[in-house]
């Protein structure tokens, strides 16, 4: 298997299975909260509401493209992701997936709501920082972890649960002010399906959960199996090899020479370390692929350099864009942009089996370990039982947080979204007397926890890996 060992190939397929259990544990996880209110409302039957919900997911990873995905790849360096020992990456990846594995079925079984994407997040964070503490490390504590796609992360997890309160609230309100059947507002009758028109609400609000989940979490997948191709087989997954490279280099010599006319009096330090960095890889990448159309005609041993040079390059080029030392007309911007998103198309790609395979491991983990987390969503989080209104109120809330944040390309925790729906719908109305608070400090808990443990899980599995491997 592409030129490996027989101990590498094996250890290989046991870090996609665990990549691929990782992603069905996220569907009957994260993907109950879609299904929740459909199902709690006698909406919909509950094989029918999975089957529609897992479907859903599918299409939602097909189509979501991996921006969020390659998120998930620059949280750590390249010298981390990359070793010259391949079973350090072994290492890495196992320690990633184990830690993520094991909080994700924890809080399942015990039928708390928390978050698949603090999870992951968390577990590449303890890697990046164990790291820092081996004896042969390399890098300084600043380097270990790309702190500005981290921080940005932080941020978009952070936020998103009160944002989902806030907007459920304002929601509610909408509701109350459009929809005058006192039966949208009332708890469902078991047994009993709601009117035709609650029942379509209710659908395509768990539809479009379901859609944009597999769109943001589903990429959340596809990141982990690119990290552990890039990290075994480098030379092989570097590089798109159906982009023409003779474009990408007149893009890479379009963006140097907009950077090296612009006027540098203004620049510190860091600007000019930037601009030296563009000048060096941009050179260095035109030199490399002067006599080749593909990645597949470079020697393998040179392939990651032309990645390295890519990644350079497109990094450099957004933090100058970023100063306000770095002046440039509004046309060589718009150029510059548009040719920074051209050469980035030969580092930043999935295989089409990747998003397959992924796909199904979501849609089919969607289908089956549902019914502790509906409950919890259901009857634990408010004193009442949730009406036919708060469920459709905190599903648009969690499909338009998740949509805006794969546009942006960064995680968000569906899970979050979702309980913080259902908390704001609850308040709004009878305020917080109105939510039980046994639930919402165990849910708050998992959301406080997840990230120190799963670093420290994650870290201490890697050390100890690399001990052994």
């Amino acid at each position: 298997m592409f030129g490996l060992t027989t101990t590498l190939a094996i250890l290989l397929l046991v870090c996609i299975l665990l990549a691929c259990i990782f992603e069905f544990i996220n569907g009957f996880h994260d993907t109950a909260n879609a299904v929740a209110t459909v199902i709690y409302t006698n909406s919909l039957k509950p094989t029918t509401a999975v089957v529609y919900s897992g479907l859903l997911n599918f299409t939602g990873v097909i189509t979501g493209g991996i921006g969020v995905a390659v998120g998930i790849v620059n949280l750590l360096p390249m010298e981390v992701l990359v070793d010259t020992n391949v079973y350090h990456g072994i290492a890495m990846i196992l320690a990633l997936l184990l830690s993520a594995i094991i909080w994700n079925f924890g809080t399942w079984y015990f039928g708390i709501p928390a978050s698949s994407s603090h999870a992951i997040i968390g577990s590449i964070l303890g890697i990046g920082l164990a790291f820092y503490f081996l004896p042969d490390a390399k890098l300084s504590w600043d380097k270990v972890v790309n702190w500005d796609k981290a921080r940005e992360t932080g941020w978009a997890l952070l936020i998103s649960p009160f944002a989902g309160f806030a907007l459920a609230v304002v929601i509610m309100f909408i509701f109350k002010r459009l929809v005058k059947n006192d039966l949208f507002y009332k708890e469902p009758i078991p047994g009993k399906m709601p009117p035709w028109p609650i029942r379509i609400l209710l659908m395509l609000t768990c539809g479009l959960v379901s859609f944009f989940h597999g769109q943001n979490d589903g990429q959340k997948g596809v990141g982990i199996v690119l990290m552990i191709l890039i990290a075994i087989l480098p030379a092989t997954y570097a590089l798109d090899d159906s982009v023409n490279l003779q474009k990408i280099n007149s893009q890479v010599i379009a963006i140097k020479e907009i950077v090296v006319s612009t006027d540098t009096t203004r620049f510190g330090k860091e600007e000019f370390s930037n601009l030296d960095k563009i000048r060096k890889h941009s050179d260095h990448f035109t030199s490399t692929i002067a006599n080749f159309n593909f990645s597949n005609e470079i020697k393998e041993a040179n392939r990651f350099d032309v990645r390295t040079d890519v990644v350079k390059i497109t990094k450099s080029a957004e933090k100058l864009m970023k100063s306000e030392n770095f002046a440039i007309s509004k046309s060589e911007f718009e150029k510059l942009t548009h040719e920074l998103k051209g050469v980035k198309k030969l580092v930043e790609f999935a295989p089409n089996w990747v998003i397959i395979m992924i796909s199904i491991c979501l849609g089919l983990g969607t289908m089956i370990g549902w019914k502790r987390i509906v409950k919890t969503i259901g009857e634990k989080i408010g004193k009442q039982h949730m009406s036919y209104a708060q469920g459709a109120s905190a599903e648009l809330v969690a499909s338009i947080g998740i949509a805006v944040a794969t546009g942006y390309k960064v995680p968000v925790s569906t899970t979050h979204m979702l309980s913080s729906g259902i908390m704001g719908s609850m308040v709004a109305k009878k305020g917080l007397k109105n939510l039980q608070r046994k639930t919402i400090v165990n849910i708050l808990l998992a959301w406080v926890l997840t990230l120190p443990v799963t670093i420290l899980l994650a870290g201490s599995l890697f050390l100890l890996f690399r001990t052994i491997l």
